[in-house]
């Protein structure tokens, strides 16, 4: 009995750990927190949207959204999905009861820093999105890590209270995507709580078009939204509004980032 136990011991110590696998239906570890990704059928390196969720949401519930997975399928993307550590992303002006204060710029540097080394993600070609606090998110990303990434699609959320002065991020490809009729998250924002509210996005484009020094609007249509168009060199700053209220489509995400990365 005892000559098997030391055998089951130098078995143990002959055999590496494998470590457990992680992708769509489980969760990468990082520093501060955990993320999913789904990866396309295409050989790599592939770019990344980065996708970071509403108010209560999830990285799991990221991964179930059909329209976000077939967008990023049908363009050869890999989808990585963010996860809050609390109910809400940790972020200037949020209100304090949801969040825990975890530094969101060093916790995304430490995903994509995971996902380019782990999964040979194309670090020149990683898009950030985010739909309502993830839109939120988005903005705050767009000032702070701005010369870090290709391209910004905040989806129904910007800045809590409004924007600060300027950002200290260089100028950036942004495509900001909203209903009109948005009760959620109104383009002129909300009161959440008597210390705090959702900011205006018509202020936001004003800093950001002030402070980079973006051109006057020009108008289009994509898809079922009516955009304006602003640039700054071979950059673009574009507002894009569908008639409708707090509605996440995957196909109106896809068309803007082809505007975008085109």
């Amino acid at each position: 009995m005892k000559s098997l136990s030391v055998l089951i011991a130098a078995l143990a110590i002959a055999v590496p750990t494998v470590s457990l696998a992680c992708g769509e239906t489980s969760d990468c570890p990082v520093a501060t927190g955990t993320y999913r990704i789904r990866m396309p059928d295409a050989p790599g390196p592939v770019g990344a949207i980065v996708f970071a969720h509403g108010y209560q949401g999830s990285s799991a519930g990221t991964m179930k959204s059909a329209g976000l997975k077939d967008m990023a399928a049908e363009r050869g993307l890999a989808l990585i999905a963010l996860d809050a550590s609390g109910d809400d992303w940790a972020i200037p002006n949020a209100p304090g009861s949801s969040t825990d204060g975890r530094d969101e710029m060093a916790y995304l540097d430490s995903v994509v820093a995971d996902a380019v080394e782990r999964f040979g993600i194309d670090r020149d070609n990683i898009v950030i999105s985010g739909f309502s606090a993830g839109g939120m998110f988005t903005w705050n990303v767009i000032c702070d890590r701005g010369d870090a990434f290709a391209g910004y699609i905040p989806y129904s959320g910007t800045f809590w209270k409004g924007p600060p002065a300027n950002c200290a991020a260089g100028v950036q490809n942004v495509i900001h995507v909203h209903g009109t009729a948005d009760r959620t998250v109104p383009l002129a924002g909300r009161y959440i709580t008597l210390l705090t509210w959702q900011g205006d996005v018509a202020e936001s484009f004003a800093m950001y078009r002030a402070d980079k020094g973006f051109s006057a609007a020009e108008g289009y249509t994509l898809g079922d939204m009516t955009c304006e168009h602003n640039a700054a060199g071979d950059k673009r700053l574009d507002l894009c509004l569908f008639d409708g209220d707090h509605d996440f489509r995957g196909t109106r995400l896809g068309e803007v980032y082809d505007i975008l990365m085109q």
